[in-house]
């Protein structure tokens, strides 16, 4: 939801005038003027399963899917001039398409509508366009149907969307959004025909979205890597323009191409009509019969009309019979005036009697057009022979031509066309022996064993240049990594080998002790903050050092459970029995002590009523004597006694609600007394009347005797007995079963441990999980534990963290978080849990992109982000002394690696890997098949590994959907939060009732509360008649004499979960009356049931969002339920929510201190405290004087600390219990320069707001603030939800975003439930339709899926590693088992003999870039490359760019046309963001770049770059051609025959027989037919050969077998294209360094305020890499130029890692022209500097 401005259209003032229409192109404009544009700059580029969908189910257009595949450029089909009907290659697109798909675990049906056909059709176009379309559309179809009866999706057909069919459909399946064609964009100059076709279509999309259902564009999808891209166009704006004149025209049109179709194109309608299927025989002579009785063209000549029909058939019965390598072959040639005839006359008839007969019988026969041509040519060239007679005895053609003609055809007239028709020479493409360029030599010690496999022709000649121009930064310098690329520090450290710092001036020396100060006294601050799973502050482990012999340390394992023997005690010597002995008396003497407290305690106690006494005793608690054996267990005693005599007290004490409230806290205490194993006889006799009381007879067990000794009471329990035996109190006894009643109120409470027992290795008693963690962690084995948020996964990390400090003195461990955000929250963690005084180096350290604390190569815990890690990895430096040295990598929320952006460094991680690693995560997808990869991976690096999963949270989470009050609703203006009555909105969801959504059981992770299976039980036991016994709770639950736990509760869950299950499979879900339906509504809310399904399902305007939002907090507020965390994954939206409250509070508050008579009188007598103020300070100096020694009093009045500008209590959040003024102004006075004011002025209402783009001391102080309880009310978007420790007790989920994904909700969700505070969680769902939130409550996580992580520039950066580290063991070791692997990626299909082809070809392609030489060496370029390898292909192309010399050519330029040509390139490369085609309408761009001083679309790259970058390409595509060659060519016998189709695997190989052809036709198709290899054989019925034009075409068109992605080639193919070949890029960059506007930036580029910085911020970040990166070049230029010898000084960090002081900032500014750097090269960089400034400025700019 966009609370800001985004959604007004930016140009529109007001309505405009709707125009007489005089065409259906004016039409158009009008439309897409007022309506398609501002929906494309609305539109979202999102990865549509990550980030979007999920599992949920979704639909593909069928229509637009066929379109998709008849517009293939490279089909050969329906083409003007052209007889090809090439279909298989039609069936290869789609099934390519459906596999891309369903490979990414996509959930879908297609759904056909009847009217979006004439996009597919082209209705209206010349008849034999429309005429092979609409056959092609009828095959497609069928075999789509065919294939959907084999594979998970559903094909569907309706009319249109008013079919009551799809309303049903929809229901049902509720998809989430639609995948299809808007139309596409307006082609200039195009017939009528086609205006009226794209208008139809964006007519139906309009109404698709108007009703609810986002579009995602076909068009503009892309499959990279593991994901699914495109636009996603959410539901319409408010504004609704004019459209009726438009739906008329439409209307009319509509029904002038039904009747053109019914018409002239007879069965085209009826293809959607259900008829019984007829097997291929029927088929063919249906077909035959409508062939021979078609009405063929008046001119088409009788004596060629019979032959041709004859050779129709003839050919369709022989496809059966041809392999493909035999139908691969070129358009035979025949004469003109035969091919006039069969092109214009004869083909379109056919087609569509073809047509008609195939929809008749609902069959599907193969056709081939270029085969039927061939047919014709060969019987030209036999016109002399008898056709009939030499394929009658192969083919039953003639048997089926005679039973519908009567007499075989005669071919004479042929015979005038036999000079023409002479065979076509085929298309030959060389073998892999025969490659066009032999591979330049490379020899590696490490790879060479490797690729020796590999049979590859090598150039042992010399090497040539003719690519390599001197006119850039050019050479063959090898590398050497010894210092930081941004700063001339020795990457390694001193301790290390490297070089000492340079000596810091005493100034600086200050200014660095201050900030360390300055910094540890925050990080001190923020760490006291930090709570255990106890709830407990968090307490300090001195660690000491181990010295040059590592410490023993020793393992527990509790494998088998084996008891141990207990050692006999030793036998004690006088002095040992004397010691013994003063211990007793200590301890004695500590119980008379503790004894005496206590009885002065109940002293106190005695002389207050009774709400003072427990008031009393909460106090008491804190004291440490609490925690003592007897102490502790009177005082809790005691409590009870309060508890029963407040319970006695209450007048309505036999009350419902009286009683479930006191009978479940007397329990409480009980069972609290209980667990503490410290009974005497005398506390059991208590806690045995108070169970009998109760009505718990049967569980007097848990309160027998432990303890031998007894102890009388110092105090009198309450009497609840009478003497001679009755209760007291017979409304005391519970009205229901032990067992329903603890189910019913008790479910919070209940023992939540899994099989725990004591284990010495921690502090708490392990569940069965963590003993088994605990056990693969002192085996040293690999690890991967998904367990759900509070489940206690957090002490694994810490447990293996000290096994690692305690083991040595150099042993290292590195904690891998995924935001800065939780890496500064683990520091703080270690921080406060460890201390290890280590000699000249730290306990820990913390290293992200942009800061750093600590040296992080001179600690023993690196604490971390993945880009950082996988830097120091790859640092050949550190492979020789510090990598060595890892012990553990541990890698949080592991589940990122399937993330979009960033999940190919933690792939890499696993892979690079050189020591055990432990992987966590809440959230993960088939977690199994994420294991299996990962063990592979393990076992390659030679580590024992194990997989752990636990699938319970320990605290339950309670659902509530929030009801928002309508514009016609009576609302009570907001008061204040004190007197705040709930309004009742908040509406409790039962988990059984989303299945109102459609789903058929609850997923695996949606538990039950206890509470919930009692009312779940009861409403099966009142709607369902059958047996339910078994399931009765008191029947299932045997009794045991003990409270029920937390497991047997499951146990129960799951046989109600089955029953469930198996209800709604049986029911109709769109029945109101099944039995499921009305369990459901037996279990609404009562509330809810009242709703309308509308009402449930509207979403509210922002307006009313905002209006609600203070209604919503103050109702939580009064129930207790703060705090709460607000997800809204809009960081706009986080801040307008927050200005809106903040700004509700304080007008509340004005009009309460108007009017308010107290306030009123209070500030009376401030304001005259105020007046005497000087007089009391002369009083109190004068008194000072004459008390020299004593120190000044305080004012002991509330005057002193009033201050009227403070918030009023009920007019804040805030809890100022847990934080002091004086504190809090502190910490605003330290932000007033880095927070805005209004953000200042919410914290001091307990408001925050907490996003990546909020300052970093900001973001620290709200959560510090929000873990000591002061702020109450942080609005979040994601940065919250990945593993910070900030619980709260509410989780708000505030308004719908397309980011609101399965694994995100889970992930926000999990924040509620604080372990150690809360035994239950809320979630809230606010802003929301019904139907999201029970999308969201059922979803499924989807399957993770990686990426391919071995990329050209990681290769590059390996090799790097191997020669900049002298091949040291580490290193090597890990290049060897990533060339072992099976299975290289998560989601790869490419197996170890491919991934060594590619490997060697991506050497070959470094080779010819100049980036490694023959030994596998660095050079040149090198540092660019690897510095921006997160931007892979751009880097690569900056590479090629810089070494053709057009850096040069553009800072030859003046100035300031020189930075804008740089800055456009720049944004070319690595500011690609992309505009929805239907935003980027010419016309309305020039409107816009009228108002606005934006381009918005980014202006085509310089024609001599786009040149570079188009050769490279080139160079590209003939190197990866060359590497599918070559694998082809060596495991040719291994992959076989490509003849399966990718999807259903249908076989087209052919007859096996060689005499179901005649001799000489068979060797007439021989020698026609294209030889190729590596084409898929289906592609090549086209006419295709092994000859490619882009790496698209390569990588989506190879055979069978061979695995080759788009994005694992470094394709330039998106930098240069240009017009309808590629995307239209957002300008947004070059027009941010042009203007300087953002607000410019989110009306007329379309990017939302929220994303702004971010995008801004990369591109900054991208700037000073590469003017750093050419600072240490021209070093290296000029230390070659001194010295000939002398070596590089690079190192492969990432500016973005980098630290930065200011004294590195003031070196920089003051960098100077190297000695040797020549004046062209020194204007370069000049240039690129001048442009980072300028852009930094104003970056910098927009938040002054």
């Amino acid at each position: 939801m966009d609370l800001d401005d985004f959604n007004i259209n930016p140009l529109k003032k007001q309505k405009p005038k709707v125009p007489n229409f005089q065409s259906f192109q004016d039409a158009l404009g009008y439309l897409d003027e007022t309506w398609t544009t501002e929906l494309g700059r609305k539109a979202r580029w999102m990865d549509l399963i990550g980030d979007f969908a999920g599992t949920e189910p979704f639909v593909v257009d069928g229509e637009s899917l066929l379109q998709l595949v008849l517009d293939d450029p490279l089909l050969a089909l329906g083409r003007t001039d052209d007889p090809s009907f090439q279909v298989l290659h039609a069936y290869h697109i789609v099934e390519r398409f459906l596999r891309d798909l369903i490979s990414r675990s996509a959930s879908f049906d297609i759904v056909f509508w009847r009217a979006n056909r004439y996009n597919t059709l082209r209705t209206g176009d010349a008849k034999s366009i429309v005429a092979s379309r609409a056959l092609a559309r009828v095959l497609l179809f069928r075999h789509l149907s065919k294939l959907s009866e084999t594979q998970e999706f559903m094909l569907k057909v309706f009319n249109d969307l008013e079919d009551p069919c799809w309303a049903e459909y929809e229901r049902s399946v509720k998809p989430m959004f639609v995948i299809m064609s808007n139309g596409g964009p307006v082609p200039r100059n195009a017939a009528s025909p086609v205006f009226a076709r794209i208008l139809l279509r964006r007519e139906f999309v309009r109404d698709l979205l108007s009703r609810g259902l986002p579009m995602v564009s076909l068009e503009e999808l892309e499959f990279r890597d593991s994901k699914i891209l495109s636009f996603v166009h959410e539901v319409e704006s408010d504004f609704r323009p004019d459209l009726s004149k438009i739906y008329l025209m439409a209307k009319h049109k509509r029904a002038a191409f039904d009747e053109e179709l019914a018409t002239y194109f007879p069965g085209v309608d009826s293809l959607y009509e259900d008829r019984p299927t007829c097997d291929a025989r029927t088929a063919i002579r249906s077909i035959a019969k409508a062939l021979v009785n078609a009405q063929l063209e008046p001119n088409l000549p009788l004596d060629l009309a019979e032959p041709l029909t004859y050779l129709f058939l003839l050919h369709i019965l022989l496809l059966d019979t041809l392999p493909l390598r035999l139908r691969a072959r070129n358009v035979a040639s025949l004469h003109p005036n035969l091919r006039f005839i069969v092109l214009d006359q004869f083909l379109p008839m056919t087609y569509i009697a073809m047509t008609g007969a195939l929809v008749k019988e609902n069959g599907a026969l193969d056709v081939d057009g270029r085969i039927f041509v061939s047919l014709i040519q060969y019987a030209c060239m036999h016109a002399d022979s008898t056709i009939p007679e030499e394929f009658g005895d192969k083919v039953p053609i003639n048997q089926i031509w005679m039973e519908l003609k009567g007499c075989l055809p005669h071919f004479e007239a042929f015979a005038s066309f036999h000079q023409s028709a002479q065979p076509v020479n085929s298309l030959y493409t060389p073998a892999a022996s025969e490659l066009s360029f032999p591979l330049l030599p490379f020899s590696n010690p490490v790879l060479d064993k490797h690729l020796s496999s590999l049979q590859i022709i090598l150039d042992h000649g010399e090497e040539s240049t003719e690519d390599f121009k001197p006119n850039g930064f050019s050479g063959s310098t090898i590398f050497a990594d010894t210092t930081h690329w941004h700063n001339p520090k020795a990457l390694l450290a001193p301790h290390l080998g490297g070089e000492k710092p340079q000596a810091l001036t005493k100034w600086q020396q200050q200014r660095r002790l201050r900030y360390e100060q300055r910094f540890m006294s925050t990080i001190q601050k923020q760490a006291v903050t930090l709570t255990g799973a106890s709830g407990k502050v968090l307490e300090r482990v001195v660690i000491p050092l181990v010295g040059s012999r590592p410490a023993p340390i020793q393992s527990h394992s509790s494998q088998a459970n084996k008891p141990e023997k207990v050692p006999k005690a030793p036998k004690l010597n006088s002095a040992g029995r004397l010691r013994q002995k003063i211990k007793e008396e200590k301890e004695l003497k500590s119980n008379d002590s503790s004894s005496k407290w206590w009885q002065d305690q109940l002293s106190l106690l005695g002389k207050k009523d009774l709400l003072e006494q427990i008031k009393h005793l909460a106090t008491l608690n804190s004291n440490p004597r609490a925690s003592e054996d007897q102490t502790g267990t009177e005082m809790r005693l005691y409590r009870l006694h309060l508890e029963l005599m407040s319970w006695t007290a209450e007048p309505k004490r036999d009350s419902a609600t009286i009683h479930d409230r006191y009978s479940l806290s007397v329990l409480q205490m009980v069972k609290d007394i209980s667990d503490r194993k410290y009974i005497t006889s005398t506390t059991s006799d208590v806690l045995s009347s108070v169970l009998r009381a109760l009505g718990f007879d049967d569980y007097l067990s848990m309160a027998a005797s432990t303890v031998s000794k007894d102890y009388p009471l110092a105090f009198s329990f309450v009497k609840l007995f009478r003497s001679k035996g009755p209760p007291k109190h017979d409304w005391m006894k519970i009205r229901d079963h032990p067992v329903q009643w603890q189910l019913r109120l008790f479910g919070e409470f209940m023992d939540r441990s899994m099989d725990s027992t004591p284990d010495p290795r921690v502090s708490f008693e392990p569940d069965a999980w963590q003993r088994r963690v605990l056990d693969c962690i002192d085996k040293k084995s690999s690890l991967l534990v998904v367990a759900p948020t509070s489940a206690g996964k957090t002490f694994i990390s810490f447990y293996a963290m000290e096994q690692v400090l305690r083991g040595s003195d150099e042993g290292i461990f590195v904690y891998v978080a995924p935001t800065k955000a939780l890496v500064m929250q683990i520091a703080l963690e270690v921080y406060a849990r460890f201390s290890k005084n280590l000699k000249g180096k730290t306990c820990w350290a913390v290293h992200t992109r942009d800061y750093r604390v600590h040296n992080p190569q001179n600690c023993q815990i690196l604490i971390t982000v993945p880009e950082v890690l996988s830097i120091m990895l790859l640092s050949p430096s550190l492979a020789k002394h510090w990598t060595p040295k890892l012990k553990w990598i541990c890698l949080d929320e592991i589940h990122c690696i399937g993330q979009q952006e960033g999940g190919t460094v933690w792939e890499q991680l696993i892979l690079m890997a050189p020591c055990p690693i432990i992987g966590l995560s809440a959230t993960v997808g088939d977690p199994l098949g994420f294991s299996n990869w990962l063990r592979s991976v393990q076992t390659a690096h030679g580590y024992d590994y194990e997989f752990v999963q636990h699938p319970h949270r320990y605290s339950h989470l309670r659902k509530f959907f929030y009801l928002l009050r309508g514009e016609e609703d009576e609302v009570q203006p907001f008061t204040d939060l004190s007197s705040h009555q709930e309004t009742g909105r908040l509406s409790f969801l039962h988990p059984v009732t989303t299945l109102t959504f459609g789903a058929r059981s609850l997923p695996a992770d949606l538990a039950l509360e206890a509470r919930d299976t009692l009312t779940l039980f009861n409403a099966l036991k009142k709607i369902f008649k059958g047996n339910l016994e078994h399931l009765d709770p008191v029947t299932f639950f045997s009794s045991t004499g003990k409270l029920l736990t937390q497991k047997e509760v499951l146990r129960y869950e799951s046989s109600l979960r089955e029953t469930v299950s198996t209800l709604a499979a049986s029911s109709d879900r769109l029945d109101s009356e099944s039995l499921l339906r009305r369990i459901i509504k037996e279990l609404q809310d009562v509330e809810l049931s009242k709703a309308s399904i509308k009402d449930l399902n509207t979403v509210p305007t922002p307006r009313l969002f905002l209006q609600n939002l203070i209604y919503l907090l103050a109702d939580l507020n009064a129930a207790g339920e703060l705090p709460a965390i607000l997800f809204s994954f809009d960081r706009s939206g986080c801040e307008i929510m927050a200005k809106h409250l903040t700004k509700t509070l304080i007008e509340a508050e004005k009009k309460w201190r108007s009017e308010s008579s107290e306030w009123n009188r209070k500030m009376e007598e401030w304001e005259k405290w105020e007046e005497g103020k000087k007089h009391r300070e002369r009083a109190a100096a004068k008194l000072a004087k004459q008390r020299k020694n004593e120190p000044p009093s305080e004012d002991p009045t509330w005057h002193s600390s009033f201050d009227p500008r403070d918030p009023s209590d009920q007019f804040s959040f805030a809890n100022h219990h847990a934080y002091s003024k004086q504190e809090l102004n502190e910490d605003i006075q330290e932000l007033t320069s880095f927070a805005p004011p209004w953000a200042l002025a919410a914290l001091k209402r307990g408001i925050a707001v907490h996003h990546a783009g909020m300052n970093k001391r900001y973001r620290g102080l709200v959560e510090g603030l929000f873990r000591r309880g002061f702020l109450r009310v942080v609005i979040a978007t994601g940065t919250l939800a990945l593993g910070i420790n900030a619980p709260a007790k509410t989780s708000v989920f505030c308004g719908d975003s397309p980011f609101l994904t399965a694994l995100m909700y889970r992930q926000c969700a999990g924040r509620a439930g604080r372990r150690g505070f809360d035994l239950l969680g809320k979630v809230v769902f606010y802003g929301l339709s019904m139907d999201r939130v029970q999308r969201l409550v059922l979803s499924r996580l989807p399957s993770l899926k990686g990426n391919f992580p071995l990329t050209s520039t990681l290769s590059l950066r390996l090799f790097n590693l191997l020669h900049g580290s002298d091949y040291a063991e580490v290193t090597t070791r890990t290049v060897d088992s990533i060339m072992s692997l099976s299975q290289i990626s998560l989601s790869s299909d490419i197996g170890q003999q491919q991934l060594l082809h590619h490997l060697r070809f991506s050497i070959e392609y470094l080779r010819r870039a100049r980036l490694l030489d023959e030994q596998g060496r660095p050079m040149n370029l090198f540092a660019v490359a690897a510095h921006l390898y997160y931007t892979e292909p751009s880097n690569l192309a900056l590479v090629a760019l810089m070494r053709n010399g057009i850096l040069h050519q553009i800072s030859e330029k003046n100035d300031i046309d020189a930075k804008k040509e740089l800055i456009l390139l720049l944004s070319h490369l690595f500011g690609r963001r992309y505009l929805s085609k239907t935003f980027a309408n010419e016309e309305y761009m020039e409107a816009l770049r009228k108002q606005y001083p934006s381009v918005i679309i980014l202006p085509p790259l310089d024609t001599e770059a786009r040149r570079v970058l188009v050769e490279h390409e080139q160079q590209t595509l003939r190197i990866y051609s060359e590497y599918a060659k070559a694998y082809t060519n060596q495991y040719l016998d291994e992959l076989g025959e490509d003849r399966h189709l990718p999807l259903s695997r249908l076989d087209y190989s052919g007859s096996s027989n060689t005499d179901c052809l005649p001799s000489n036709f068979r060797s007439y198709l021989k020698c026609t037919a294209n030889q190729f290899m590596t084409r898929s054989a289906f592609v090549a019925t086209s006419g295709h050969v092994d000859v490619f034009n882009t790496v698209q075409e390569l990588t989506s068109t190879v055979r069978e077998g061979l695995h080759l992605r788009q994005h694992a080639v470094p394709s330039f193919a998106e930098l240069v294209a240009e017009g309808d070949e590629g995307k239209t890029l957002n300008a947004y960059i070059f027009d941010f360094y042009m203007h300087g506007q953002t607000s410019t930036l989110a009306q007329a580029n379309g990017i939302r305020r929220g994303e702004v910085w971010y995008l801004l911020q990369e591109f900054s970040l991208t700037l000073l890499v590469l003017k750093t990166g050419l600072e240490q070049l021209l070093m290296k230029i000029s230390m070659t130029a001194v010295d000939e010898e002398g070596g590089d000084v690079y190192d492969t960090a990432d500016y973005a890692e980098a630290d930065h002081d200011e004294d590195e900032d003031e070196k920089a500014e003051g960098f100077a022209c190297p000695k040797g750097v020549s004046k062209v090269d020194w204007r370069v960089y000049e240039l690129v500097k001048n442009v980072s400034a300028e852009f930094d400025e104003k970056y910098r700019a927009m938040w002054a």
